[in-house]
């Protein structure tokens, strides 16, 4: 028996967990080159860390990569829906690692885990979605002395601590790790344009080519999904707020109109923006008959579930994960997931591949966090360019994909003025 506390669903589960987190290992390189230093350099000894983040595979391998960096992790969930049972039981009996996360855990659980990874006095918090911080600065002030730093993986959380910071409320550095390039244009794209479909379609088992598909939003997650949904002969409406996104959606050749006009044509709706309500009554009330409604945001407030709730005269769970509306007309319409991360809730969350290189973001800014803390001061950064670079390298070298180098001649020309027509 473990001799640390923890909170899973059961440890008969850790073989298979083990057999998953290995196959993931095999799509993570970059993360296991880094293992390799952290053993030698061991950046992060003796700091005790608290994560809060998705309970999967691709995390599991990250937790190695920090202890073996020196770090003393202890892991809870982002979300209620998102934890893989047999992955925290695998941390929990072969990486001594406590864990505190249940698939479909309530509310309440969910926070008294966040209380419990709190408890372990962290000096550098790992967040998704910004609840754990949260938490921190508002339920545990007395913990925030102890903090140097923390990283951020999700848009939604850097969200939340721009604003916490323009408050001057945060207390102290968050490195946003979903700003570094080699996450948003990987992870956010191709990772949810792919995990976002592979939900639906396990939850739904619908077709999607010939359907129209409204996707709210066109950031880089709504844009992986468009560009996904289209590949699977999806007729693909996008919708947004900002001139230059509903722009370059129409010239990327998607129909571009407010959600009042898509939410009557629309058979699939899924958002992606990390605001509240995209889906609301107005729009139920216009919705077809059968139209399915799925979240891909990180919080469950991008479909309005308690004004569906109210119009509803009946529901029910009609396939796992998929629950049946009916309102009063007789219209019914689907919710997959519980409006939670659909890719998660309904899947198993984005591919491995492009994981690690998000996942190796974290394990860099974690390591410079501890040697820069005292430079930094109580604002989020970008992830340094280097450390982004270096991981876009290291992909690169994995994939046995080599590049072209500038030439002398052609540095200095580009460092040039005097060069002309």
């Amino acid at each position: 028996m473990t001799k640390f506390s923890f909170d899973i669903k059961d440890m008969n589960l850790a073989e298979k967990g083990r057999l998953r987190i290995q196959w993931a290992a095999k799509e993570m390189p970059v993360l296991d080159l880094i293992e390799q230093q952290f053993k030698e350099e061991r950046p992060l000894a003796g700091v005790h860390m608290s994560a809060c983040l998705h309970v999967t595979a691709e995390t599991a391998n990250l937790m190695r990569v920090l202890q073996a960096g020196g770090a003393d992790v202890v892991l809870t969930a982002s979300n209620p829906l998102s934890t893989q049972d047999d992955v925290a039981a695998a941390l929990v009996a072969y990486s001594e690692i406590p864990v505190f996360a249940i698939k479909g855990e309530d509310n309440a659980t969910y926070y008294q885990h966040l209380q419990a990874a709190l408890d372990h006095r962290p000096q550098i918090t790992m967040d998704d979605g910004a609840d754990l911080v949260s938490t921190l600065h508002t339920k545990r002030r007395e913990l925030l002395d102890n903090v140097i730093g923390g990283t951020e993986e999700t848009t939604t959380g850097v969200i939340r601590l721009k604003a916490m910071a323009k408050d001057g409320a945060l207390a102290y550095p968050i490195i946003a790790v979903n700003d570094a390039m080699t996450k948003y244009l990987f992870d956010n794209r191709y990772g949810t344009g792919q995990s976002t479909l592979d939900g639906i379609i396990r939850a739904t088992n619908i077709l999607l080519a010939g359907k129209v598909f409204v996707v709210g939003g066109y950031g880089w997650c709504s844009r992986g999904i468009a560009m996904r949904a289209r590949g699977m002969g999806a007729n693909v409406v996008v919708t947004e707020v900002d001139p230059m996104k509903a722009l370059e959606a129409t010239m990327d050749g998607f129909r571009v109109m407010p959600m009042m006009e898509a939410a009557q044509i629309g058979r699939i709706f899924v958002s992606a923006t990390g605001d509240i309500h995209v889906f609301d009554r107005h729009h139920f009330e216009i919705m077809q008959d059968g139209a399915i409604l799925a979240n891909s945001g990180h919080f469950n407030v991008e479909i309005n579930l308690p004004a569906l709730e109210a119009m509803a005269v009946s529901k029910r769970q009609i396939r796992t994960f998929l629950d049946e509306y009916t309102l009063e007309d007789g219209r019914r319409l689907y919710v997959i997931g519980e409006g939670r991360l659909v890719n998660l809730a309904a899947a198993e969350g984005h591919p491995s591949s492009v994981m690690d290189m998000s996942f190796a973001n974290q394990a860099l800014s974690a390591a410079y966090l501890r040697q820069n803390a005292e430079k930094l001061e109580r604002q989020v950064y970008t992830v340094p360019e280097d450390i982004d670079r270096r991981i876009a390298r290291l992909k690169l070298d994995a994939m046995e994909i080599k590049i072209d180098t500038l030439t002398e001649e052609q540095k200095t020309y580009l460092n040039s003025w005097k060069s002309g027509t």
